[in-house]
């Protein structure tokens, strides 16, 4: 995913349909400065990370 994308989901409030690893994720914010959004997976919120944004995959 390109971090113009990232940002406009992240933006937008919607769950989206974006994958990281396989597993689907909600996007908190995206860091233009270093590529890299702050997500979690929907089924585990607790789990926040960093993760560069050319590894999230929209379906």
């Amino acid at each position: 995913m390109n971090i113009q994308r990232a940002k406009e989901i992240a933006t937008s409030g919607a769950i989206a349909n974006v994958l990281y690893n396989g597993q689907r994720i909600y996007i908190q914010n995206v860091d233009e400065q270093k590529g890299t959004a702050r997500i979690y997976p929907l089924d585990d919120p607790e789990n926040e990370k960093e993760v560069p944004v050319e590894q999230l995959l929209e379906n």
